[in-house]
């Protein structure tokens, strides 16, 4: 079950980072640029640091296996994890994968 919530979360995340991006952007924008006030540049630095909890950022997402909530060794390109891409390439589960033979 923790698999399952992982997954859930991390989707949670995903949905929010993408809701939050543009402003996300405009207060990056404002906090690194020098020829504004310090004070201005702050108020953007606070605003991005409470920008939903930081739930908004992209460094909250994780990739993680569709099949078993595995955080390492994701195959970004399917959404699986090494060893599920294994057995479902093994099984033909995957259109166009096959095991390689030269």
């Amino acid at each position: 079950m923790g698999a399952k919530a992982q997954v859930l979360r991390d989707i949670r995340k995903r949905l929010s980072a993408e809701q939050f991006e543009v402003q996300r952007r405009a207060y990056l924008f404002v906090a690194r640029n020098t020829t504004l006030p310090a004070t201005v540049r702050h108020k953007a630095q606070l605003g991005l640091n409470a920008l939903n909890g930081g739930e908004g950022r992209m460094g909250a997402v994780k990739s993680r296996c569709w099949e078993t909530g595995r955080a390492r060794g994701v195959i970004s390109k399917f959404g699986l994890c090494r060893f599920q891409f294994r057995q479902k390439a093994l099984n033909g589960e995957l259109p166009g994968v096959h095991k390689a033979s030269w």
